[in-house]
């Protein structure tokens, strides 16, 4: 009996240690509270960094800096020092802000790009990651899940002209795995070094969809998201050559463009699709809104609705086949008379004047579209807005 109570106690011990073992993450969080969203909307961020000389939070929350660079002045994320609090502990309180998502990481004693280890919360854009909070309100409830009907992601390949599997990523709305009717498609594209999980993890893609159509106020759709960078097949820098760093450039080759129709169809054999003009809408930031524009002015039979967010109009080589003759092509896609031609930019992007131009040409001959101006620069922060706004606008007779 003694030999079996040493048995049971040691089996004991080693269980409880391969416990404690597994569980022991439940208690490396050193008791610090980061992000902390205070009464007033105020947020207090906290990192333990003892051996540190100087720490900086940056982010999207604070005054914006302005910087020259070759494109012309831009605005970056805004930087404040942290309070040493004398235990290891850095300390940040911000002012009152408002509904909002708001992205920062830390600088510490020169090391950009550091992470808030107590934070869970983390989205990528192009090769770097950032910590993020919200403050409630209209905004930072649109932005967040919400009890209501959920729609569906799905990563799925699909076969390319060229015979090589590119990765896209599908929202499908909450009612589509029960109902048999057939769905309008929104075509999301992604900006310079994005690829197809941007518009999900920075843009907030399911979340705005799910509250939009939960509430009436956008109509159910599909929402295909394509890597528009050519070399790579997909997220995060995945080539047919291998693993490579996402890079801030993209394919203003041609390339895209002339593979989308292959996508279109693809989409249209797999989805339940409405397959006409009228149900299919394009919508992109930056280069991905120069995508947009082009792929639209040169199919102008695929598309009744077209959204330029940030557009970077005049960037493709004009001696690319596919990119020439703009005016002519432009011509012939407002004489089939699109639906919505959307166009949304910052007072303080860099590609302002660019938009400016393209306006013109439109002005001139007299083409009827929509133009939305909002404050800030080439920022996450308007691109989802623009979403939102875009969202509500179309399929309203596609049914």
């Amino acid at each position: 009996m003694k030999k079996l109570n040493i048995l049971l106690i040691a089996l004991s011990i080693l269980l409880g240690s391969t416990t404690l073992s597994a569980q022991q993450n439940l208690w490396r969080g050193e008791g610090i509270v980061s992000p902390e969203v205070n009464a007033d909307n105020s947020v207090t961020l906290r990192l333990y960094a003892p051996e540190a000389d100087k720490v900086i939070v940056t982010g999207d929350f604070l005054p914006q800096q302005r910087i020259e660079h070759a494109e012309g002045t831009a605005l970056i994320p805004g930087e404040a020092a942290m309070t040493p609090l004398g235990n290891g502990v850095w300390e940040y309180r911000s002012e009152p802000l408002p509904t909002e998502l708001y992205s920062y990481s830390f600088i510490v004693d020169g090391m950009r790009d550091v992470r808030d280890p107590n934070n869970v919360y983390a989205m990528r854009d192009v090769g770097s990651l950032f910590d993020y909070f919200i403050i409630d309100g209209p905004r930072g409830r649109l932005y967040s899940p919400q009890n209501v009907p959920h729609g569906t992601i799905a990563r799925t390949w699909a076969e390319m002209p060229d015979g090589r599997e590119r990765r896209m990523a599908v929202y499908t709305p909450a009612e589509y795995n029960k109902s048999k009717r057939s769905y309008p498609v929104l075509y999301l594209l992604h900006g310079m070094g994005g690829d197809e999980e941007a518009w999900i993890a920075t843009g907030r893609v399911v979340e705005i969809m799910d509250n939009l159509i939960a509430s009436g106020e956008a109509e159910p759709m599909i929402v295909v998201m394509t890597n528009g960078c050519t070399k790579h097949c997909a997220a995060p820098g995945y080539s047919h050559e291998g693993m490579w760093r996402p890079y801030m450039s993209g394919s203003m080759d041609g390339s895209f463009e002339e593979m989308f129709p292959a996508i279109v169809e693809w989409v249209d054999r797999n989805y339940r699709t409405i397959d006409k003009k009228e149900a299919r809408a394009i919508a992109g930031l930056s280069m991905g809104g120069f995508h947009s524009m082009q792929i639209s002015k040169e199919y102008p039979d695929m598309f009744d609705y077209v959204g330029l967010f940030s557009a970077a109009i005049f960037r493709g080589d004009s001696n690319i086949a596919i990119y020439d003759s703009l005016e002519q092509k432009i011509d012939a896609q407002f004489a089939r008379n699109p639906k919505l031609y959307w166009i949304a930019i910052g007072k303080d992007d860099f590609l302002y004047e660019d938009n400016v131009r393209y306006r013109e040409l439109l002005d001139m001959k007299g083409y009827r579209y929509i133009y939305e101006e909002s404050e800030g620069g080439h920022t996450w922060r308007n691109w989802r807005v623009y979403l939102a706004q875009f969202a509500t606008l179309l399929f309203k007779d596609a049914r």
